[in-house]
């Protein structure tokens, strides 16, 4: 269920324009510390912010993911996006969200448990357990306050991408054990490939099935 003007979308019909003037950003992965970085609130959102969301988009596209937050490209803002539409229905029509400084002000007590991958931890999924709901108010890309209230999906992928704002990644909701065993391959990964390594803004990122 949804709350408020939920307009944080690109105009379908402008879609080709959009696509000539975005550009592929890397995504940077584990073991990079940045990944655990907190992010920083957006002051004010001009056109280099909107720029950096057109950039986002097409880069989760490419990737492809359903969600991708600012810190995956090294940019340290509180600015994520993220396009479930296709998770149900690979023939549904793209449905991308940009959301600007989020906060979760409710989360419900059910839980509900989702398949869970990151574009930033590449070719790794496990089931992770997060509220079934939760309402969270933000600022869409035209600087108006919104508020949505989630379910399914849609709130498992919204508190995956938040969480990387806050330099939580999700393997944190994982065992202490299964959580230090990827970390070492990663980082023993990153060892072995050295400075040669490139992040692949062409595998999958965000939560649940399809990366975020």
């Amino acid at each position: 269920m949804f709350r408020g003007p939920w307009r944080g979308q690109i105009d379908l019909a402008r879609r080709r324009y959009y696509l000539m003037v975005m550009a592929l950003r890397t995504i940077i992965t584990l073991p990079d510390p940045r990944l655990r970085r907190k992010c920083a609130q957006v002051p004010a959102i001009d056109a280099s912010i909107r720029a950096l969301m057109d950039d986002m988009l097409e880069t989760m596209y490419a990737a492809p993911g359903i969600g991708l937050a600012a810190i995956q490209i090294a940019v340290p803002k509180r600015v994520l996006v993220l396009d479930v539409a296709k998770r149900a229905d690979e023939n549904a029509t793209p449905d991308p969200h940009c959301i600007i400084n989020p906060e979760i002000v409710w989360a419900s007590e059910e839980l509900s448990t989702y398949q869970e991958g990151c574009l930033s931890i590449p070719d790794f999924f496990e089931d992770v357990e997060r509220p079934a709901r939760v309402r969270a108010r933000y600022l869409d890309q035209h600087g108006r306050a919104q508020e949505i209230e989630a379910e399914g999906i849609l709130a498992t992928c919204l508190q995956h991408e938040i969480d990387h704002l806050n330099g939580i990644l999700f393997i944190d909701h994982l065992s202490r054990l299964k959580r230090d065993r990827i970390t070492r391959k990663f980082a023993k990964t990153a060892k072995l490939d050295g400075p040669s390594r490139k992040s692949g803004a062409g595998k999958q990122d965000a939560a649940a099935g399809p990366e975020a």
